[in-house]
């Protein structure tokens, strides 16, 4: 076992590269549960101060910040193995939440359920007493990334992005929306860094012109294009790649509620966390982590390589008709693993549907400002004016005599009812982790070789094209299923 002194965190390593075992980083060295004082005056009543992101001492007003996480590995050109943060252990179900802490001023004891929060005020002396060190229940994580806007900023962004969408709003909804009732709450994510080797081999097509064959209604559209052999070799960082930790929040397809809102708001900028700290929770509400690595791992794996592909992607501008890779081999060399709170203000709204209901969510980033949101929608009113703009289209088509484009005035309503339904619901909205995670290569090796011009394709992408895929949403769903089969399993067993 090897230590560093003081504020630093150990690693537990007990032969963990010759077991092929992950490195544990403790990174809750150093804190205890109790009392966390004011560097200043040394009072407990302490806050987060969204306006400067700092903590605050509401006692002698002085402000200053929780460190961040040391002994994390940083240049991830040199992440071998895999290595976790002690705040990912894994979650024992069996663990006491419950937690009785002793006041260090009057000596009075003070009990925390965990499950709930993580202070609480002394009876007697009235201090404010921390849960510091790690419990393996999910509640204390590795990093916290500090609430960065205000409430009031966050009802603004809130209120404007439903009053654009209020003419097609369920008038219920309209009367019954307000932003007084929002709430600022940590959602659990796991952060991942990796290091990797990428292949890729295959080939692809530059467009060289596009015309028309044919006359009147019998015209067809060829192209001709030339064919590259192409390859990309080379090395890949990837620096805070984030998960939902929560299996509620994972499942995006859900019909009862709108998760993916929640997930489109990010990223999040991972590099401004700092260490964890009961104090950046006072004034908000918090979800604790139900999820392990294990289970996270195949979610966590493919984006990696969505990641990896779209930073080849960076080099392939000249293959306007896409690539067809052939061979996709990635070599992982290290992957690490943060468990984190990050700040989201959201409002919620549940609208009943007869004997169903749907959670609707609106929500922001709030370090971004970035705001999504579902909106329950007026669907008569939305049918109604979906026909009369149908029925526009169709006058406009009679009087416009453009052959090309005329019968685009047939789908007028179709194409506006998608649109607005879309606008509203946004159903659609996701982290795009394929392209907004940061990503950097290098040692960068290239294939480019012309094999020959090919005329009169009538296809407008190489066929086969997938240098822009991404994962499979079965695969996502997937995961889940197994995480709420394995869950049921361990209820049963601790039943009997």
């Amino acid at each position: 076992m090897q230590e560093t002194n003081g504020l630093g965190p150990t690693i537990i390593q007990k032969d963990a590269e010759a077991k092929n075992e992950p490195v544990v980083i403790q990174t809750d060295v150093g804190v205890k549960d109790g009392q966390n004082k004011c560097p200043k005056c040394g009072a407990t009543d302490i806050a987060l101060n969204a306006r400067t992101g700092q903590l605050r001492c509401n006692y002698c007003r002085y402000e200053f910040n929780e460190q961040q996480l040391q002994g994390m590995v940083t240049d991830l050109t040199k992440l071998q193995g895999e290595i976790i943060g002690s705040g990912t252990q894994d979650i024992n179900n069996d663990i006491q939440n419950v937690v009785t802490l002793k006041c260090e001023s009057c000596g009075a004891e003070v009990v925390i359920d965990t499950n709930e929060v993580t202070q609480a005020r002394c009876h007697w002396c009235r201090n404010t007493l921390s849960i510091n060190q790690q419990i393996p229940n999910g509640s204390i994580p590795d990093i916290v990334l500090p609430f960065k806007l205000t409430r009031e900023e966050a009802q603004k962004l809130i209120g404007d992005f439903v009053g654009k969408r209020k003419f097609f709003a369920h008038p219920k909804f309209r009367q019954e929306f307000t932003t007084s009732n929002i709430m600022g709450v940590y959602f659990p994510y796991m952060v991942v860094d990796a290091n990797a080797h990428s292949n890729y081999i295959g080939k692809g097509e530059h467009l060289i012109r596009t015309y028309t064959i044919g006359s009147r209604d019998h015209r067809e559209t060829r192209y001709d294009a030339d064919l590259y052999q192409v390859a990309r070799d080379f090395d890949i960082t990837i620096e805070g790649l984030t998960i939902e930790s929560s299996l509620d929040k994972l499942n995006q397809k859900t019909k009862d509620k709108t998760n993916n809102i929640i997930n489109s708001i990010m990223p999040f900028d991972i590099e401004n966390s700092v260490r964890w700290n009961a104090n950046y929770l006072k004034g908000y509400t918090s979800e604790k982590r139900d999820t392990n690595i294990e289970q996270l791992r195949p979610l966590v794996d493919e984006q990696i390589k969505d990641v990896s592909r779209f930073t080849a992607n960076k080099t392939l501008k000249n293959y306007d008709r896409g690539v067809c890779w052939e061979s996709e081999k990635l070599a992982l060399r290290g992957k690490q693993w943060k468990a984190a709170y990050l700040p989201v203000w959201i409002y919620s709204y549940q609208q009943k549907k007869g004997d169903k209901s749907i959670l609707h969510y609106v929500a922001v980033n709030a370090r971004t400002k970035e705001t999504m949101g579902s909106v329950p929608i007026h669907m008569p009113k939305l049918i109604i004016m979906s026909i009369l703009v149908e029925i526009l289209g169709l006058i406009v088509m009679t009087l416009i005599d453009i052959e090309k484009i005329s019968w685009l005035f047939l789908f007028w309503g179709i194409i506006y009812y998608f649109i607005m339904y879309s606008r509203y619901r946004n159903n659609d909205a996701r982290h795009h982790h394929e392209i907004e995670t940061k990503s950097t290569m290098y040692n960068l090796k290239t294939i480019d070789n012309f094999i020959k011009r090919e005329n009169g394709l009538s296809n407008s992408k190489i066929r086969g094209c997938n240098n822009e895929k991404i994962s499979e949403q079965n695969i996502e769903n997937n995961i889940i299923d197994t995480i709420k089969k394995n869950s049921k399993i361990k209820i049963n067993i601790n039943n009997k």
